[in-house]
């Protein structure tokens, strides 16, 4: 029976367990048992002593030993325990011999050594086979405490000895003794009196010193039984409190002891308080614990106050800082800071490890800390730990991925995550992150396919920082990842990959020409990529290869010249166009002056002449390649002329190109104009828009009408050059890219002054009359092309000069200018006549850069051909803008035009005596470009993947000297304009302010219908159109451009009040706000009164406060709405129904009460429209007709179920006011809806049908949703109100279910196929409304009945089955009132049911 209650249910310790219990011991014996062997002649004593405790001892097996020689053990040591327990309970003298026994060894453990060996494990004497299984043996103590009489006498004599070696210092063998006590405690296989012990060694705690109070709290696992673990656990978290040197310890025992949830809920609170102000050192386990400690119940709350409370950012940036200011002041010298700073590392690391882990294996924690994360909504509280943590998650979790991903996008989207806290993410977090750089370049490539350009810019910063922090390895993968993105094929990437490379070139230099050939690879890729994309990869790879002469980089420039040289050789325009462009932007790099980074060595700033003769060659190679070709030559003229605008060459080769240019301009397209050419040609050649009078013999013009009629007209409109070798002909289609080239060629060179080129400006043009007279039917087809494209190139010529000459200062070049604007203008006059005679005209290329699949015209027709020409010809440019027209089309020829209104405003100011100003149609001219400019550059368009068999970049042709600037450069552009575009608004204000004095109200009155009137709107809008177009730029939420914003806002509010400095920007947007709305009274068009609303609205979206303009933004639109427009000529209305439509959506969205105001239109207006004549319409709103009915229709139903589905449906809880406030909201709500459903009776044309249908279900859908619980808990209080809501709203579902009806009678598939599901939401209400009846014990109040088929009109629809009757039904007032009415009426209380397909019958009425 003894050895029976000696087994345990606790685990026997394996070997490893053993093991480390005597670590201390196995260690430190190592020294003295050497010694031992040394003197076990003299120290090998057998301990001689007649004591009951030594008898006994021997007798079992064990033989006792002096000095340092270890206790013998003869026997097993089960055999031993069993031996000597018997002897003990046999023993005539039981129970006194275990006195006697235990005082035997009190005496014997008096000398240290001999306790030390009790302590120590003993020596085994069975031969070798005998002693295979057992590789350990205890100590003599742990030996007698397996004895269950003999444990409690023994463990009073160890907690009576260890007082001795508390407070002593380690022994000379290294031995600690009271580590050897508590390690003879743990193990056992059986505590006899758990709870004595627990209560001994919790005080041995209480005063032990610190260290050892550290050693014994881990040791209390191993040494207590289950049973204590709950009186432990209280007394740890009690000690807790007390002693913070504890905390790690004691944390990490509870998280192995199996403890109440309430208790580890009370130490986590307690551990949670003091988490700011813990050492960074004892973190990783704190965390532990508390991650340990979760439960799916409160897993988010302890989550979201863990992420509030871990701030590691001010733990690791102090020691960060203090590593860099020591390394500052001790250059050389070791200090301890940078020890503290790896320390600091390798506990954020360790506790990232512990993140790590409990995300990977509890499916709550992480799921706890994405939501916790998702939950945060202001930008403000997002912290470092949130991206860090999102990214661990996701390498951690293969299954939250796409969870990670959606809540990535959705905080970009909303700016919560923005690009300084990634880049504070990767600083503090390098480390960490640098383990999960492929879970980090795969989230990048998810993003980067994202169709958002947010989404896709983050994702691009993934890519930038994983290569600035990480290590050599992922920057390789990080450029492969970049690679693979620029061989997709997909336009978005490619564009973003490339700017990564661009800026990591510019960022880290060096370590990208480590990569360098990787990024070689991809010129083996370059068939799918567009011309601005092929200059990206050869700037890339020619700052690579040429910014340092390494041996490294001649490999990448043999490559790069084996290619262009390759491409150029090509008979095809697509590959020559590579080639052009590769060769100019290399020599681009080549030849880029270094003298402002040289500054400090003078005279390394010049290149060499070797580097200069490189240049040189490789662009006469290019010309020589491309001479052939007129659109290669054009192509390689504006490339390099993007060259020279662009960046700064050195003046070797500006020197060069200038004098080489100069001269071949003036051979190929400059004649003297007394010599007038002698030819065949069709039409009398004559020198017409000259500027000044010349002598007969003096002067020059441009040779157009001879060089055109030798390329188009004599080779059958072949565009291609003479293939003779011995006659060298220039194309007119290289005539404006020329010039473009030679002026900004002079510019550069002579810092702005053109008197070099001057005489191009005012000199005529070799052409014909191009007034079409009487002899245009008269001409063939051929000559109507020709006159055409002469006229066309006339246009890109005078669209150059002014390009080129519009910024000087002079006064009459500026007249001159404005003289080649009004030029331009009437010559688009003539075009449009002559394309309406000419349906199939193509005209000449304008845009080089393009392959020769993109040129095919669209269109045929005249009308459409008149339309895109019209397009093109519109030209502005901003200060410095390179940019080219707008059409879809690549046939007009660039306008970089940099000149604008001001100058004019200022030159009339000056100079008195000018006579040439700027008139309304060309101002008309200059802001249509720059309006179609803004809308290309700063309106963003969805970034969309190219379709199946669809063209690509259509809306970008024609804009590629414009791409080559960026959006801020651009809108610091349009920014300088604000000025004089104000002048104008301003301007155009006052004469429509005059116009309508003048009328005295009457809106056509004499004045308002002509051409200048039509002009001034337009001008009007497209001011208006530009101002919207830069203040709804998206950069300016970028706060690096918030600078740029102030700047735009100061010009507009010191247009109300001037000279008012430092102004916050609260002030200036509401400055900037009431100056803009005081231009409503003078709205020509209903146009212009769109795109005033919106300004508004941009400028109110940029403010803290916007609820105080809110209502400014509704009364004027209502003001727009009220008003009576000017009609248009040839259309029933003037006002789009787009704009219409958009105008009263924000009315409604703006508007105090929606519901008030959709009431007042459909109550007030549509009545009125009714009674009025057919063409007339409503007198309260002169927009609402007949024919805007349907618009109106449309915006108020969407608006009405937008309103309600907001709504909240409130709880049980809410107060008593709120239900009722709620209760009258729906009855209004309900009310509007019954006025628009009743309106079909009268408006059943089929859009109207259509709307009712599509928006009925979704209001009844939100009347379930949001109303129906309402309900639930206000039909006692509010029985009359309720029943009232209901009886109006079963009217109205009646009538939805006759229009289901109508629309099957009818067959019309538009309208049947929302049928079905308006049906089945209509059954959802019946079965809803009984609910609530039930539940508010008044079934008898429902009734149900059958429905008839019926049309809009309440005929009954004969079916072709009688027994067919639908049943649908009505929830209804009281069982009264129901019975007044259920014998007239054919359906009651709610008309839900599927009438086609489900007969309700009255069994199932109450």
């Amino acid at each position: 029976m003894a050895l029976v209650k000696m087994v345990s249910k606790r685990r026997l310790p394996t070997s490893e367990d053993k093991e480390n219990l005597t670590e201390d011991a196995s260690k430190a014996r190592k020294q003295p048992l050497s010694k031992k062997t040394k003197k076990s002649h003299v120290h090998n004593e057998v301990e001689e002593n007649n004591s009951v405790f030594v008898k006994l001892l021997k007798t079992s097996g064990i033989t006792l030993k002096t000095g340092e020689s270890q206790n013998q053990l003869a026997v097993d040591q089960i055999i031993f325990q069993r031996k000597l327990f018997q002897t003990l309970r046999k023993h005539p003298s039981y129970p006194k011999i275990i006195e006697e026994f235990v005082s035997g060894l009190e005496s014997y453990i008096e000398d240290q050594n001999s306790f030390r060996n009790c302590l120590l494990s003993c020596e085994h004497l069975q031969d070798e086979e005998a002693s295979m299984g057992t590789s350990y043996c205890k100590s003599l103590i742990k030996l007698l405490l397996g004895i269950d009489i003999l444990q409690p006498a023994i463990i009073k004599i160890l907690f009576e000895k260890l007082p001795e070696f508390i407070f002593k210092n380690v022994n000379s063998d290294g031995l600690s003794m009271p580590r050897l006590i508590i390690n003879q405690l743990k193990w056992l296989d059986r505590v006899v009196d758990s709870k004595d012990l627990t209560t001994k060694i919790m005080q041995l705690i209480s005063i032990a010193p610190v260290y050892l109070q550290h050693d014994f709290v881990t040791s209390l696992p191993e040494i207590l039984g289950d049973s204590q673990h709950a009186d432990v656990g209280k007394e740890l978290s009690d000690l807790l409190t007390e002693n913070t040197l504890l905390t790690v310890p004691i944390l990490d025992v509870l998280s192995s002891l199996q403890l109440e949830p309430k208790l580890l809920t009370k130490v986590r609170q307690l551990v949670m308080g003091k988490l700011s102000s813990v050492m960074l050192d004892d973190l990783p386990m704190i965390i532990k614990f508390i991650l340990h400690s979760i439960r799916a119940t409160d897993a988010l709350e302890v989550i979201s106050e863990l992420r509030e409370k871990l701030d590691l950012q001010h733990c690791i940036l102090p020691s960060l800082l203090q590593a860099s200011q020591s390394k500052v002041k001790n250059k050389g010298q070791k200090s301890s800071s940078g020890n503290q700073e790896n320390s600091g590392q390798d506990c954020v690391i360790l506790l990232f490890d512990v993140i790590k882990s409990a995300v990977r294996y509890e499916k709550i924690i992480s799921e706890a800390w994405i939501k916790a994360i998702e939950n945060t909504t202001s930008v403000l509280e997002h912290k470092v730990l949130d991206l860090a943590m999102l990214f661990i998650i996701y390498s951690t979790n293969t299954q939250t991925k796409k969870c990670i991903e959606r809540v990535l996008r959705n905080k970009i989207r909303s700016g919560c995550f923005q690009e300084q806290l990634l880049q504070s993410t990767f600083y503090i977090h390098y480390l960490v992150l640098k383990d999960i750089c492929p879970s980090i370049l795969s989230l990048a490539q998810s993003l980067l396919h994202s169709l958002d350009q947010s989404i896709i810019l983050f994702g691009s910063l993934l890519y930038k920082y994983a290569f600035n922090f990480f290590d050599t390895y992922c920057q390789q993968e990080v450029i492969g990842a970049l690679v693979t993105h620029i061989c997709s094929g997909n336009e978005a990437e490619v564009d973003t990959a490339l700017d990564v490379l661009l800026d990591l070139v510019v960022l880290n230099p060096s370590a990208m020409r480590l990569n360098a050939v990787f990024v070689k690879g991809i010129l083996d890729y370059l068939d799918n990529m567009s011309p601005q994309q092929i200059r990206k990869l050869f700037y890339i790879l020619s700052t690579l290869a040429f910014s340092k002469q390494h041996e490294a980089s001649s490999h990448i420039q043999d490559d790069m010249h084996l290619v262009i040289r390759k491409q150029l050789s090509s008979t095809m325009f697509k590959y020559k166009l590579t080639g052009i462009i590769g060769a100019v932007t290399m020599a681009g790099i080549i030849a880029a002056d270094r003298s402002r980074s040289s500054s400090l060595t003078p005279g390394r700033g010049d290149l060499s002449s070797e580097q200069c003769t490189q240049v040189t060659s490789l662009l006469q190679l290019v010309h020589s390649c491309s001479e052939q070709s007129p659109q290669a030559s054009a192509l390689y003229y504006d490339e390099f002329a993007n060259l020279i605008q662009g960046r700064k060459l050195a003046p070797q080769v500006l020197e060069w190109a200038g004098q080489t240019i100069f001269n071949d301009f003036q051979d190929a397209f400059v004649v003297d104009i007394c010599v007038v050419p002698e030819g065949d040609y069709p039409f009398p050649v004559k020198a017409l828009y000259g500027l000044e009078d010349y002598d007969s013999c003096d002067g020059i013009a441009i040779n157009l009408l001879p060089l055109l009629f030798s390329r188009d007209f004599v080779k059958d409109g072949g565009r291609l050059t003479s293939q003779e070798s011995d006659q060298k002909l220039v194309s007119p289609l290289c005539l404006a890219p020329y010039f473009r080239l030679l002026r900004l060629c002079v510019d550069r060179q002579h810092n702005g002054n053109l008197e070099e080129i001057d005489g191009l400006l005012d000199c005529p043009i070799f052409l014909t009359d191009l007034e079409p007279g009487e002899r245009l039917e008269s001409m063939s087809v051929k000559e109507r092309s020709f006159i055409c494209s002469l006229i066309f190139l006339t246009l890109n010529w005078f669209r150059e000069v002014v390009n080129a000459f519009c910024r000087q200062t002079l006064p009459e070049m500026k007249v001159k200018v404005l003289t080649r604007l009004k030029h331009i203008v009437e010559l688009q006059q003539l075009l449009e006549k002559h394309l309406a005679v000419t349906p199939d005209y193509v005209p000449p290329l304008a845009n080089f850069d393009l392959e020769t699949s993109e040129v095919t015209p669209h269109t045929s027709t005249a009308v459409s051909a008149k339309i895109r020409i019209q397009g093109n010809l519109g030209g502005r440019k901003r200060k410095a803008d390179g940019n080219k027209t707008s059409s879809p089309d690549p046939l007009s020829k660039e306008d970089n035009s940099e000149c604008d209104p001001a100058p004019s405003d200022r030159s009339q100011l000056e100079k008195a005596t000018e006579v040439v100003q700027l008139q309304p149609p060309e101002l008309l001219f200059l802001l249509e470009d720059l309006a179609q400019k803004l809308e290309n550059m700063l309106t963003p368009s969805v970034t969309r993947r190219v379709p199946f068999l669809k063209s690509k970049g259509n809306r970008n042709i024609g804009f590629s000297h414009l791409h080559q600037r960026s959006a801020l450069e651009i809108a610091h552009s349009v920014v300088q304009l604000l000025s004089p575009m104000c002048n104008h608004l301003e301007n155009i204000h006052n004469y429509f302010q005059c116009l309508t004095a003048k009328n005295h109200d009457v809106v056509d009155g004499p004045g308002i219908k002509g051409q200048e009137y039509d002009i001034m709107s337009s001008c009007y809008q497209r001011l208006l159109q530009i101002l919207h177009g830069l203040f709804a730029w998206n950069g300016f939420f970028q706060p690096e451009n918030i600078n740029l914003l102030y700047s735009a806002l100061e010009v507009l509010a010191n247009r109300l009040k001037p000279g008012e400095p430092d102004q916050a920007l609260e002030e200036l947007l509401s400055q900037s706000f009431h100056y803009l709305q005081n231009f409503h009274l003078s709205i020509p068009s209903f146009q212009c009164a769109l795109y005033l609303i919106r300004l508004l609205m941009v400028i109110l979206e940029k403010s803290t406060a916007p609820t105080q303009n809110k209502g400014k933004i509704a009364s004027l639109a209502r003001q727009f709405l009220f008003r009576v427009w000017p009609s248009g000529e040839k259309e029933k209305s003037s006002i789009p129904n787009d704009q219409l439509q958009a105008l009263l959506s924000i009315y409604l969205e703006h508007t105090d009460s929606v519901l008030k105001a959709i009431e007042e239109i459909a109550g007030v207006g549509v009545p009125e429209l009714i009674s009025s004549p057919k063409e007339a319409s409503s007198s309260t709103f002169p927009t609402l007709t007949r024919h805007t009915f349907v618009i109106f229709f449309h915006v108020m139903m969407a608006e009405l179920e937008k309103t309600v589905k907001g709504l909240q449906a409130g709880t049980a809880a809410d107060s008593e006011q709120i239900h009722e406030e709620k209760l009258l909201y729906w009855n209004m709500a309900v009310r509007d809806f019954s006025i628009l459903i009743n309106l079909i009776k009268v408006f059943d044309s089929r859009p109207v049908l259509h709307v009712c249908l599509k928006y009925g279900r979704l209001f009844v859908e939100a009347f379930l949703k949001q109303c129906m619980p309402l309900l639930d808990f206000s039909f006692r209080k509010h029985r009359e109100d309720v029943l009232s809501l209901l009886e109006t709203f079963q009217l109205n579902t009646r009538l939805l279910h006759h229009l289901c009806g109508h629309s099957k009678i009818h067959q019309d598939t538009k309208l049947t196929k929302h049928v079905p599901l308006l049906k089945k939401t209509l059954e959802l209400l019946v079965c809803r409304v009984k609910a609530m009846l039930i539940l508010n014990n008044c079934r008898e109040a429902f009734w149900l009945g059958n429905l008839k088929n019926r049309d809009l009109q309440g005929e009954e629809i004969i079916s072709q089955n009688s027994q067919e009757s639908t049943a649908d039904e009505r929830e209804d007032d009281t069982s009264s009132q129901v019975s007044k009415s259920k014998g007239t009426e054919d359906g009651e209380e709610d008309e839900a049911s599927d009438g086609e397909k489900e007969q309700e019958s009255d069994d199932d009425s109450d």
